[in-house]
């Protein structure tokens, strides 16, 4: 058999050299997307941390809407509100334990909107349950707020 003048095969270790720098290339790009999604999550914990800006005023003009599609939609209770474990002091052990002083914990604009929500919705009977949403790694993840009620008899991390 003739060999091809114009074709070159490559030497094994000229395809383990492509490989590696194609790996490296792969680590290089998670890297980069790691370090963007750290980045944004520092932005993001940044900004729970510091007020809304949003009056009272507003915030009511919001429930009224939120709670008007969940009657609307048959439902009894909706998520309100979901922020990351960070913004407890314990980061949601208290909340994942049903504790009774889970809310002394909350932080930044969850510990804003807990006192919103007593301030202002507790009186006019609204309920508020916090829960874990998710474990990665089993520890507790994200935390959510849940209201406007519930028909269903309250768990111990309720208030009202």
């Amino acid at each position: 058999m003739a060999a091809d003048k114009g074709f070159s095969l490559p030497t094994a270790q000229q395809v383990m050299e492509k490989l590696a720098l194609a790996e490296a290339e792969k680590a290089s790009e998670h890297l980069r997307t790691q370090a963007a999604a750290e980045a944004e999550k520092k932005m993001l914990l940044e900004k729970l941390t510091k007020p809304s800006g949003v009056s009272d005023e507003e915030a009511l003009r919001r429930v009224a809407n939120i709670i008007e599609r969940a009657v609307s939609n048959g439902l009894t209770e909706v998520q309100v509100y979901r922020f990351p474990n960070s913004l407890c002091t314990d980061r949601g052990r208290r909340i994942n334990n049903s504790e009774p002083d889970w809310d002394r914990t909350l932080q930044g604009r969850p510990r804003a909107g807990y006192e919103f929500w007593r301030d202002h919705l507790r009186p006019l009977g609204f309920h508020l349950r916090a829960q874990v949403l998710e474990y990665p790694g089993g520890m507790p993840g994200d935390i959510g707020f849940f209201s406007p009620g519930s028909k269903r008899p309250p768990s111990p991390n309720w208030r009202g």
